[in-house]
């Protein structure tokens, strides 16, 4: 069963806490025991796990991020944003995480981020639960 969400980001490049929304997709699925695959379906964003207890830590992502890709080079793509394109195949456009007893399993620091690098825009987010 594949759900999807829809989020507004805000901003140019920003990483967006969606753990409880992906979340409630696994309660409302009513898979017990499973695996849980959230994944874009953008070129220019992507999906990451990372610490979501300090917000710094999103800040330095985006920032070395930044830093590896500029967001202006010699690019050829004509639409001018080929970073955002380099930047989502570095993140990744899926994860796929374990579900037990109902409830997907995380790290205790540990969230889901959508990524995205050439907004703000309105996205989709695919969750597909398989139990």
């Amino acid at each position: 069963m594949t759900i999807p969400l829809s989020l507004s980001t805000a901003s140019g490049s920003s990483m967006n806490d969606i753990s409880s929304d992906v979340a409630s997709a696994v309660s409302k699925s009513g898979i017990k025991e499973g695996l849980c695959l959230v994944s874009s379906p953008h070129t220019t964003a992507g999906i990451t796990i990372n610490e979501n207890a300090d917000p710094d830590v999103k800040t330095d992502m985006m920032m070395e991020i930044g830093k590896l890709i500029p967001l202006r080079d010699d690019y050829l793509h004509m639409e001018g944003n080929s970073a955002a394109h380099i930047k989502a195949t570095l993140t990744g456009l899926s994860v796929t995480l374990p579900i037990s007893k109902g409830q997907l399993v995380l790290g205790t620091w540990q969230g889901i981020y959508f990524c995205d690098y050439d907004g703000p825009r309105q996205r989709r987010v695919l969750v597909t639960i398989i139990g």
